[in-house]
C-alpha cells in the first residue's frame, strides 16, 4: 500500500476515495467532514453518524502521515524509563502500546539506564516536538527536578509512573506500595523471621521510601525496634549487591529474612546465598518485589509481590490518548492513582 499526493483537502489512500469527495457525496463542507471524523466535540452525534456510515459506504480511509504532518502532530509517544531489563518496566511499555497502537499512535522508547544527565537530555530532546505526550518514571538519581517542571510549563502532556515526581501537578499511577511491604513483612515474621533485612536502591525514590516506611512499620507493630544495620543500601551494580548481601548473610548479625525492593535486588541474593553455605528458606527466607516470569522457576521458588504493570501501562495510555484527542474537554489533573499489587508465597519463604 502507498500513499498517493494529496493536499489538505484531498487525503487518501490507494483504493479509497479523497476527504474532498467524501464531503460532495454528503453535501458537506471538507471541514466539517474532518472534525466529524475525528470525532469532535464541534459535530453533533447526527452528523458523526452520518459521515461515518458514508465513509465505511465509499471505501474512505485518511492518510495518517499526512494528517500529522498538517496537524503539525508526530502520531507518537514517549516512553522514558530507567532501566530496560527490569521486567516491571517492560509489562509497563506492553500496556502502553497495546493502546497507543489501537489509536494509531507509536512509541519511542528511551531507556535512561539510571542516570540522571541522559534523562536531562532526552527531555531536552522531547521539548523540541519529537513526541506528542510523555510517559514516565524517573531515575534513582533524580532529585532536582527542574527539566521535569519544563516540561510541564510548555504544556506537554506528561503522566508518570511508580516512581514518580509529586511535586509535578500531573496524574500519575502507583501501586500500594507501603501496604505491600508491610504485608510482605508481616509474611516474613510469621513464618518465624525475627530479624529481617530491608534491600533497597536510592532513598530519594518515592517508591523506596513508600516500600521502607511499610517495613518499619511492621517491625514496630511486634514492638520490636528498628536495626539501622539490617537496612542494606545498594547500588545498580550486581557484583557489588552480591558482595554487600553476602556480607551481611556472614556477619554476627545475619538476617533470618529478607525483604528485597526490587527484583534485582531478589536475583542478587540468591547470588549471595550461593556463595555461603546457608540454605533458603531454612536459614533464611525471601520475599521481593518482582514482575519476573521466572519467580516460579526458581529453586527455591520466589515469594512476589507482583505489581500491576500491564494495567498501569494500559491506563496511563488510556488517560493520555483521551487528552491527545480530545485536548479541550479532558485535563491530565494532579491526582495519583493507585492500583494494588498482589502477593504470591512460593517456597522462599515457607519452612521446608
Amino acid at each position: 500500500m502507498y500513499f498517493q499526493p494529496c493536499n489538505n483537502n484531498q487525503i487518501t489512500m490507494a483504493g479509497g476515495i479523497s476527504l474532498k469527495e467524501l464531503a460532495a457525496e454528503l453535501k458537506l463542507a471538507p471541514s466539517t467532514v474532518s472534525r466529524a471524523l475525528n470525532d469532535s466535540y464541534e459535530i453533533s452525534e447526527a452528523t458523526k453518524k452520518k459521515v461515518i456510515s458514508m465513509a465505511e459506504k465509499l471505501n474512505y480511509h485518511a492518510n495518517p502521515f499526512a494528517r500529522s504532518l498538517r496537524e503539525n502532530k508526530s502520531k507518537t509517544i514517549a516512553v522514558i524509563i530507567p532501566e530496560r531489563i527490569n521486567n516491571f518496566f517492560a509489562q509497563v511499555v506492553d500496556g502502553i502500546e497495546e493502546i497507543a497502537q489501537e489509536q494509531g499512535y507509536h512509541l519511542l522508547i528511551y531507556n535512561t539506564h539510571e542516570n540522571i544527565e541522559l534523562e536531562r537530555k532526552i527531555v531536552n530532546l522531547l521539548l523540541n516536538g519529537r513526541a506528542d505526550a510523555i510517559v514516565m518514571s524517573v531515575t534513582s538519581q533524580t532529585s532536582d527536578i527542574s527539566h521535569l517542571q519544563k516540561l510541564h510549563d510548555r504544556g506537554l502532556p506528561v503522566i508518570f509512573f511508580d516512581r514518580i515526581r509529586p511535586e509535578i501537578p500531573t496524574t500519575k499511577f502507583i501501586t500500594n506500595d507501603y501496604e505491600s511491604s508491610y504485608e510482605g513483612t508481616k509474611h516474613l515474621i510469621k513464618q518465624g523471621c525475627k530479624k529481617i533485612a530491608f534491600l533497597m536502591l536510592s532513598k530519594d525514590l518515592s517508591i523506596s521510601q513508600e516500600r521502607q516506611r511499610g517495613y518499619n512499620d511492621a517491625i514496630k507493630s511486634e514492638g520490636w525496634e528498628i536495626d539501622p544495620n539490617l537496612t542494606l543500601y545498594c547500588s545498580h551494580v550486581e557484583e557489588e549487591n552480591v558482595t554487600l548481601i553476602e556480607e551481611m548473610l556472614l556477619s554476627p548479625n545475619r538476617p533470618d529474612g529478607i525483604l528485597a525492593s526490587v527484583e534485582k535486588l531478589a536475583f542478587a541474593t540468591y547470588n549471595a546465598v550461593k556463595r555461603t553455605k546457608l540454605r533458603m528458606p531454612s536459614d533464611v527466607k525471601l520475599i521481593s518485589f518482582a514482575n519476573s516470569y521466572i519467580a516460579g522457576l526458581l529453586n527455591p521458588s520466589l515469594t512476589t509481590i507482583t505489581q500491576p504493570a500491564l494495567s498501569m501501562g494500559v491506563e496511563c495510555a488510556k488517560l493520555l490518548i483521551k487528552k491527545l484527542t480530545k485536548p479541550k474537554n479532558y485535563e491530565l489533573i494532579d491526582q495519583v492513582i493507585t492500583i494494588p499489587s498482589n502477593l504470591t508465597i512460593r517456597e522462599s519463604t515457607l519452612g521446608e
